[in-house]
């Protein structure tokens, strides 16, 4: 999204929309014809006060019939000044605008003003111009009648339309002519070029021309601060943007909204989201207006930061407000939702904005497939696919595919996962390893193992090689294939990853030899993917457990908490012993409850006093591992054991049980047998 600059005091409507590039010698030296004298009495549209001017009203006029002499100090100037000639000085400016550029033409549509022009009328008139070229041929007709101790006042001015017209490069011209001239630049001066380089989208510029400002003996103001701001901010340099900042809000300072909108921009590409709505409360309280494109900055950054009731909060606060949502907030917005996985909220913008008849990209379409596939939107997602091929704007990407087969193959379709992999195919895009591990995922879950193995053949045939994550969902096909069709799948893992092929035959095989297991499965663990570590160990506790090898699982869990793959997964306090499973798949969950029982029998036996309760978080909902949930799959198990915990109806997926009838259980030797059996009594369970 393109940062945009709204200058300060900049006014629309008289803005002169100059495109072409301007190469104009600037005229020093035009000599212009004699022409009498007539100066009008009027108010400028330019800030004397900006422009340094103490005493604009010059010390002798010649007037016209018409004209009136103000009493500059007298209390009635301000009421009086309302009927000067300034209307007459602005058709001038605008006859100016419209004349060919040349002297000749310049100076006899100015030949009513006379020789004795005032400072007042040339700065009203130049400032009243819009044409970039006629105004340098008026500023150096002004210039060889006015004293040259106020020339850089005209100078000013002529800056301000390159302002107006965003031409950096003939203000920086200008400047040069100024100093070859002998015209000390002062702060309006840099003002002017700095604010010219921000509108121009060109912050380095800015900076620039701002470091120049303390050699010429200039200092920043309250009228520059914003603009610096903007610029250090947009070039991504804190440390200046913020001590500006500070400065301006100390000083109290007013701040543009452009300033803001750049500071959310900044803290949003460094990721610090909550500097983004710090700066967003300070604009609020300083009564700053928000604009669209600091909506959109903020909304932008709430949507990488995935903080999706910040983006919906700000959303509405912008409707409210009376903005109309455009395509970059649109898209902001439905960005945090989709990360966020508010699928409703998602679905609700992206058919508001068919209905107002936007465009909607392949970049966003892919983006509400991948949430759906994410949620299990099918029917959705399915809709969302049917508009991409009838937009006529977009086509379905190698991602478009990739989603819908991921989604396909979470909800278990195979039929509709096959028949979006052949259209794929057909579109002219070869599935890539995120579908073939998504493919080998599916198939396992509905225990065709031999396309599976089909599936790893054709990605070697793709010269794809298996990532850790694709060797992972090998393992996890294995906790859910019997085992006399296990040597197949070894076959593949041993070909990808000879090292986790090793530990899985090991475990396959029954062999024995503890410390050979150990080391080489901690070298394993070590030597992969740091996403995938725990899963693959899961996967291969999850193995374990169905092969009824208990001993192992523990070793596996251990050798886990030792590597740190499994952080935190018992807590004491005073008041409970707790036990926290929700990260962990079925069978680890199960061996780390055993583990758990088991120590604290150990712990009664030493002497140890229980705390008064004793729990277990298994988490609530679906679970990653579980299609029908941790928490419903360790009811079960606990049942079958007669252990006393029970569920917690004030917290979802807690299981809990008081010290007493923790005892009560200890004391039952049939029940601790259960325990410290070789069997774990694991349910019939999808992992």
């Amino acid at each position: 999204m393109s940062q945009s600059y709204d200058p300060p005091c900049s006014s629309p409507a008289s803005a002169f929309h100059y495109r072409k590039s301007i190469n104009i010698s600037f005229p020093c030296f035009i000599h212009f014809l004699d022409i009498p004298s007539k100066t009008l009495l009027h108010v400028p549209r330019f800030s004397l006060q900006d422009a340094k001017h103490d005493n604009l009203l010059p010390k002798s006029s010649s007037f016209s019939k018409n004209s009136i002499w103000v009493n500059p100090k007298s209390p009635r100037p301000k009421h009086l000044l309302h009927i000067s000639h300034q209307p007459n000085l602005r058709k001038l400016a605008n006859s100016l605008d419209s004349c060919n550029p040349t002297p000749q033409h310049v100076s006899q549509i100015l030949k009513p003003l006379g020789d004795n022009v005032s400072e007042r009328d040339a700065v009203l008139i130049l400032n009243s111009m819009v044409n970039p070229h006629t105004a340098l041929l008026v500023l150096s007709y002004f210039q060889q009648k006015i004293n040259p101790t106020r020339h850089v006042v005209l100078y000013n001015v002529t800056l301000k339309l390159f302002k107006k017209v965003k031409d950096v490069d003939c203000a920086e011209n200008l400047f040069d002519e100024m100093l070859q001239r002998g015209v000390k630049p002062d702060r309006i001066t840099f003002s002017n070029i700095i604010i010219t380089a921000c509108v121009c989208s060109l912050p380095h510029k800015a900076v620039e021309w701002f470091e120049k400002m303390p050699s010429f003996g200039c200092q920043i103001d309250k009228n520059m601060c914003s603009s610096m701001i903007f610029a250090y901010a947009s070039l991504g340099n804190a440390d200046m943007a913020l001590e500006l900042y500070d400065r301006a809000k100390a000083e109290k300072w007013h701040l543009g909204t452009s300033a803001f909108s750049a500071l959310i921009k900044m803290f949003g590409m460094l990721g610090n989201y909550d500097g983004c709505l710090s700066v967003y409360d300070d604009m609020k309280a300083l009564g700053a207006k928000p604009n669209m494109t600091l909506y959109n900055a903020l909304l932008h950054a709430m949507g990488r930061a995935k903080m999706a009731r910040k983006a919906e909060g700000i959303y509405n606060e912008m409707i409210n407000n009376g903005f109309s949502p455009n395509w970059h907030a649109y898209t902001a917005v439905l960005k945090a939702y989709c990360s966020a996985r508010y699928n409703r909220s998602a679905l609700s913008v992206y058919r508001e904005m068919k209905g107002k008849g936007m465009n909607v990209n392949i970049f966003l379409y892919d983006m509400l497939l991948e949430m759906c596939a994410e949620v299990g939107c099918v029917d959705e997602a399915v809709e969302i696919f049917e508009d991409i091929k009838s937009s006529g704007a977009s086509t379905p990407s190698s991602w478009t595919f990739s989603s819908l087969i991921a989604m396909y193959c979470r909800s278990g379709k195979v039929l509709e996962a096959e028949r979006m992999l052949n259209e794929m195919i057909q579109s002219g895009f070869q599935p890539n390893i995120f579908v073939l591990t998504s493919l080998v995922r599916c198939y396992g879950k509905a225990k065709r193992i031999d396309d599976a193995v089909k599936i790893f053949k054709q990605l070697l045939d793709l010269g794809i090689t298996p990532n850790d994550h694709f060797c992972c969902c090998l393992v996890n096909v294995m906790t859910q294939t019997p085992k006399e069709e296990l040597g197949k799948l070894i076959d593949c893992i041993e070909k990808a990853n000879t090292r986790l092929g090793s530990v899985v035959s090991y475990l396959v095989e029954e062999q024995e030899g503890d410390l050979d297991f150990r080391k080489e499965t901690s070298e394993l663990l070590n030597s992969t993917d740091a996403e995938v570590k725990k899963p693959l160990c899961n996967c291969l506790i999850d193995l374990c457990v169905n092969l009824n090898m208990p001993q192992r699982a523990r070793d596996l869990l251990d050798l886990g908490v030792k590597l740190e793959i499994y952080a935190n997964i018992q807590s004491r306090s005073e008041t409970q012993w707790s036990l926290h499973l929700k990260e962990l798949s079925v069978g680890t969950a199960i061996t780390a409850l055993h583990v758990w029982i088991n120590d604290l029998s150990k712990a009664l036996e030493s002497g140890e006093k229980l705390p008064p309760l004793l729990g277990i978080n298994t988490g609530q909902g679906k679970h990653k591992y579980s299609d029908i949930g941790l928490a419903r799959v360790f009811k079960s198990h606990l049942k079958e054991l007669n252990a006393p915990f029970h569920e917690d109806p004030d917290q979802p997926g807690w299981f809990l049980v008081t010290k007493e009838a923790a005892m009560l259980f200890w004391c039952s030797t049939e029940s601790i047998a259960k325990f410290d059996s070789l069997e774990f009594g694991l349910p019939t369970v999808t992992l």
